[in-house]
């Protein structure tokens, strides 16, 4: 493969589900319809299963998670794997790191591989911490020595000192990922694949893993980086791939695959996005959000505005437990991963007080000619002051284009180019001009 590190070669993956008439599809959850509920739980509930079987019809339904997906990426290569919700980047990432087998096609893989794709495996969950670290290593070909070299910034990267002989079966989901990375990145793999678990620990430990990501590239590994997180996408990865309802559907650059994927409409929700399923909405018992909406001054949900045009940012929650001081938030970024602004609610009529229980709606308003033309990606947070705690930050909840023109009355007056800056302010000019110049002698004129 010469420097080819990863080759993915018309890889196809296809499942079959199970498929009912609606007096069993409306008892059996989405969950009782995959494949892994079918074998975790088949044996468990095969009776039961049976039964139902009996009473409805059932059919076989194909499903193509990857349909000929082909790319090759080189060693010593950064590149994010992008696309919305069920496009195949968790499938894919098993095809690469031989957790699954594909259907059809193939994938070639040159180098040692450290892999992180979802919380719960990896590690054997009766052995502790230390013990899972040395099966990490050796499985990766890894003498005890080299292992030994790296244990203790491997624990202390993972922040698992205490707990580091504590079968893993008892860690939470924030200690396993945090010890999981960390072996991942520490043993120093030749192609790092980590997908977007990394939404399970604190910000602060999120840079530190972006940041020995991009130790890894520069150290010449090769990394294949998975995010909804289009600013980690930016940061890190000089090439994207977007992969679209199975297929790649762009290949390039970061800054102009991310583009493509925020003004295309097929990746964060355009306008307003809605939370239907309470169980399923950003939050804790005490707070959850409902919806978030960028809408024009008419109350027009706001996909493509003007860049003259104002717009409103809403943010819809419920309070589910009273006495509660809160602190919702927005973050606000361009198709370039690049944070524009941050804006906490200031609404005196709440400001420090705290709230019954009920559902509320809290509005931040933008003025027209401030943003530069593209796209506008919105993050929606709530946080709380006593306790300090974080409830809910969708980080990429919303996006809207904005579109500039030649009208003369925004920030571009009659300049026909390319302006560059991520605002673009409308800003008062003053010219000051004196005739009385114009009687100097030639000579003696000044420019």
């Amino acid at each position: 493969m010469g420097d080819v590190a990863i080759r993915a070669e018309n890889l196809s993956k296809q499942y079959k589900i199970l498929v009912g008439d609606s007096s069993i599809n409306g008892k059996l959850s989405a969950q009782d319809r995959t494949l892994s509920h079918q074998f975790t739980q088949g044996f468990k509930n095969l009776w039961r299963f049976n039964s139902r079987l009996k009473a409805s019809s059932l059919r076989k339904e194909t499903i193509w998670p990857l349909k000929d997906v082909s790319f090759e990426i080189k060693q010593g290569e950064v590149v994010g794997l992008i696309g919305s919700n069920g496009a195949g980047k968790s499938t894919l990432l098993k095809v690469l790191t031989r957790v699954t087998e594909p259907t059809s096609g193939r994938a070639l893989v040159n180098g040692r591989v450290g892999s992180l794709l979802e919380v719960g495996t990896g590690f054997h969950p009766e052995l502790t911490g230390r013990e899972n670290i040395y099966l990490s290593g050796t499985i990766l070909g890894m003498k005890k020595t080299e292992i030994d070299e790296r244990f203790d910034e491997m624990v202390t990267f993972a922040d698992i000192d205490k707990f580091i002989d504590t079968p893993v079966k008892r860690y939470s989901s924030g200690m396993y990922v945090r010890l999981a990375f960390s072996v991942g990145a520490h043993l120093q793999p030749e192609i790092l694949i980590v997908d977007e678990v990394l939404a399970v620990g604190d910000a602060n430990f999120q840079k530190k893993c972006l940041d020995k990501m991009q130790d890894a590239g520069e150290h010449g590994r090769t990394v294949l980086f998975v995010s909804h997180h289009m600013q980690s996408i930016a940061r890190l990865c000089d090439r994207v791939i977007l992969l679209h309802e199975g297929s790649v559907l762009r290949d390039g650059p970061a800054s102009e695959v991310i583009s493509d994927y925020m003004n295309s409409g097929v990746g964060i929700s355009l306008g307003a996005r809605q939370w239907d399923d309470f169980r399923k909405a950003p939050g804790t018992e005490a707070i959850r959000l409902r919806a978030v909406r960028v809408k024009k001054d008419d109350g027009i949900i706001a996909e493509v505005v003007d860049i003259r045009e104002s717009v409103r940012i809403e943010m819809e929650y419920d309070v589910l437990k009273a006495g509660l001081t809160l602190i919702p938030h927005f973050s606000v970024h361009n198709e370039e991963g690049i944070q524009l602004f941050s804006a906490v609610d200031n609404d005196p009529a709440w400001r420090g007080r705290p709230r019954p229980i009920g559902r509320y709606v809290s509005t931040s308003s933008i003025p027209g000619n401030f943003f530069a033309e593209g796209a506008i990606i919105v993050g929606a947070a709530l946080d709380t002051f006593r306790p300090s705690i974080m409830h809910f930050y969708a980080r990429d909840a919303v996006s809207f284009k904005v579109i500039d023109h030649l009208g003369g009355d925004s920030a571009r007056c009659d300049f026909p180019g390319k302006l560059n800056g991520v605002i673009m302010p409308l800003l008062k000019w003053n010219t000051d001009y004196s005739p009385a110049h114009l009687d100097m002698p030639l000579g003696k004129r000044s420019c």
